[in-house]
């Protein structure tokens, strides 16, 4: 009698966690939670290189036509093509926008492209992440990107912060 007073509340206990589990799956799969998947990812914004694309919050990003080259025998990954791009980030909001905050990626051919570094040439990445924007500054940021020899549709996608709703996707060829 002993071992059925103890075993009791623990098999209570499991049902009561067990329904709470099924109940969360129930609303998840519901249109409310579909809703908030949805809002969780970013509506793209379509810009051809060469525009800019102002957000919301007063962050105005241009893009520059693709740059071809040829990376030198340094750089990383090894590469017979980049391409490089000017990006100009304008802050006319009111508060500092920090640059750390910045995402950058791109695809070719609906492949995702890698990140070139080539120092030789003056390709290093974002160097001044940690910097933050004032308001009423801007900076420029040169990326470069290892591409297929030949010219293909590539898209740039640009995100001021990872709560930023919309994504400003740059689009051409390169």
């Amino acid at each position: 009698m002993r071992a059925f007073r103890r075993i009791v509340p623990a098999v209570a206990l499991v049902i009561g966690l067990a329904a709470c589990g099924a109940q969360a799956q129930d609303n998840a799969g519901s249109a409310g939670g579909s809703r908030a998947l949805q809002a969780a990812a970013p509506t793209p914004e379509m810009v051809g290189f060469g525009g800019q694309y102002r957000f919301s919050d007063g962050i105005t990003v241009s893009v520059t036509t693709p740059k071809s080259f040829q990376p030198s025998a340094s750089a990383y990954p090894r590469s017979d093509r980049g391409v490089a791009f000017d990006i100009v980030i304008r802050n006319d909001g009111d508060q500092s926008y920090q640059l750390s905050g910045l995402s950058v990626t791109a695809t070719v051919g609906g492949v995702t492209a890698k990140q070139l570094v080539d120092s030789t040439q003056g390709y290093s990445g974002i160097i001044d992440a940690g910097k933050d924007v004032p308001p009423q500054r801007d900076v420029r940021v040169t990326l470069a990107f290892a591409v297929p020899s030949q010219p293909s549709e590539m898209r740039l996608s640009l995100r001021p912060a990872p709560t930023t709703p919309v994504v400003a996707v740059y689009s051409g060829s390169a």
